[in-house]
């Protein structure tokens, strides 16, 4: 159980991020700085800082070029306040208070889209399934420099999501700079009502299931378990896909219930901080929803923090392959804390740390199969297909064939597409890190199981 004192939510990357970070000191500045006097008690109240505050303040109020409310001023200041501790605590007034907990428990209004701050622009940490942006082709990395004709630069990261949620139905052109192209990107989307179903899944093949998990609300875990319940009627499933490719995170405790639901015991995350709240443990209880059969997950650059936590935690078990990409590298836990006024602050108060006690925070998860981003296109076919030796002139014939091999039926034999259409609908062709999943948890099985070579049979 969590201690809920002043906790509240904890997230571990939620669906509108906000605020970016200061650079800190560079190693020569720190070098060159004076040593550290022992900290004062934390209670002492610092009155020259306030001092020097209540001056800009009283110099805003009288210089400024035009009036200025105080609401605004005062909003502003513990805006920039949280601003600069790192790019992940932020004040969120009411009305975005009210979008973060609606997010939570999957559904919004915008584009669909997980965003940082970087260098003045807005970067997209990931597009979220089946929305406008996914729709439209934004991708993970991407970095949006214009919304419509208004300049980012120079917007707080509050005031770019607000210009991009909008009334749904009405239409946005995202002008985005993307590594490897040449010119700017313009795109355009039309908003609409984000219904954020983050569990989904499909038997590949007979006896191998996928599931694709787009973020972690409320009720991830518990959908999860459904699902493979589901996957599993028609028997055992021998191997399982999970996806995490452009899972944003979310909810801390959706990614515990995801972990504990394959791990049988042991740690599967631990975070530490400096209240005691901030100081938790999270153990698995008996029980694998698979009974032991193979896992591999897929994990990308926009995989991150909670998707990091499950990823890590069945690395740190080898209850899973890792498969894919290196991770975005969040490894923080921010808490929500209500204010009186209806608003609240989010407030990084704790660092996550994997069983064995790895930090992935600006570090990411190392896949343990790696695979770059490739593009498959199928070959020509001929018409007449590949030239054999039963189709050259005056070939020997075979007297002796023996017996027939058999291929090992616990397994699918995946039917070689031979149609324009079945090549098209191929999977390596339509997702070739899954198809490669699902080769690898294939293999995993035929090494686990003895084979036996039919010409051997009654000998």
């Amino acid at each position: 159980m969590l201690r809920q004192k002043h906790l509240r939510v904890l997230v571990c990357g939620s669906l509108l991020s906000l605020g970016a970070g200061l650079p800190g000191l560079s190693s020569a500045e720190q070098a060159l700085a004076p040593k550290a006097e022992p900290q004062p008690d934390s209670t002492q109240i610092p009155f020259e800082g306030l001092k020097t505050f209540s001056e800009v303040y009283g110099r805003i109020k009288q210089d400024y070029v035009e009036p200025v409310k105080d609401d605004k001023l005062l909003e502003d200041a513990i805006r920039g306040m949280l601003s600069g501790l790192d790019p992940h605590s932020a004040y969120l007034d009411k009305e975005a208070y009210d979008e973060l907990k609606v997010g939570t428990t999957g559904q919004f209004g915008g584009l669909g889209i997980e965003v940082g701050m970087e260098n003045g622009f807005v970067k997209v940490i990931s597009p979220i399934d089946d929305t406008p942006a996914q729709k439209a082709g934004v991708k993970a990395g991407d970095l949006i420099i214009r919304l419509d004709d208004k300049p980012v630069k120079g917007l707080s990261l509050n005031d770019a999501v607000k210009i991009m949620r909008g009334e749904p139905g009405s239409p946005i052109v995202l002008t985005i700079v993307r590594e490897g192209a040449e010119q700017p990107i313009k795109l355009k989307l039309v908003r609409d009502i984000i219904k954020v179903k983050s569990v989904k899944s499909r038997l590949l093949e007979p006896g191998y299931g996928y599931v694709r998990l787009s973020s972690f609300q409320a009720k991830t875990g518990e959908s999860m378990v459904e699902a493979i319940e589901e996957l599993k009627k028609p028997g055992k499933l021998k191997g399982l896909v999970i996806d995490l490719r452009n899972n944003p995170g979310g909810v801390l405790n959706a990614a515990v219930t995801v972990s504990d639901a394959f791990i049988d015991d042991g740690l599967i995350v631990y975070t530490d901080g400096r209240v005691e709240d901030a100081k938790m443990k999270f153990n698995a209880s008996p029980g694998d929803l698979l009974e032991g059969s193979p896992i591999v997950v897929l994990i990308n650059a926009g995989s991150a923090s909670a998707s990091e936590i499950v990823a890590g935690a069945l690395q740190d078990h080898n209850r899973a392959i890792i498969m894919g990409e290196k991770t975005f590298g969040k490894g923080s836990v921010q808490t929500i804390l209500p204010t009186s006024n209806g608003a609240a602050v989010k407030l990084t108060t704790a660092r996550y740390f994997t069983p064995s006690g790895r930090s992935i925070q600006a570090e990411g998860i190392a896949p343990d199969v790696s695979i770059s981003k490739v593009k498959l296109e199928a070959a020509t076919q001929s018409e007449f297909g590949p030239l054999k030796e039963a189709d050259l002139a005056n070939h020997l014939e075979n007297n002796n064939p023996g017996p027939k091999h058999e291929p090992i039926k616990d397994l699918p034999v995946t039917k070689e597409p031979k149609t324009k259409q079945e090549i098209e609908e191929a999977l390596a062709l339509q997702d070739y890190p899954l198809n490669e999943a699902l080769n690898l948890l294939k293999g995993i099985n035929i090494v686990k199981k003895p084979v036996t070579n039919p010409a051997q049979k009654g000998k």
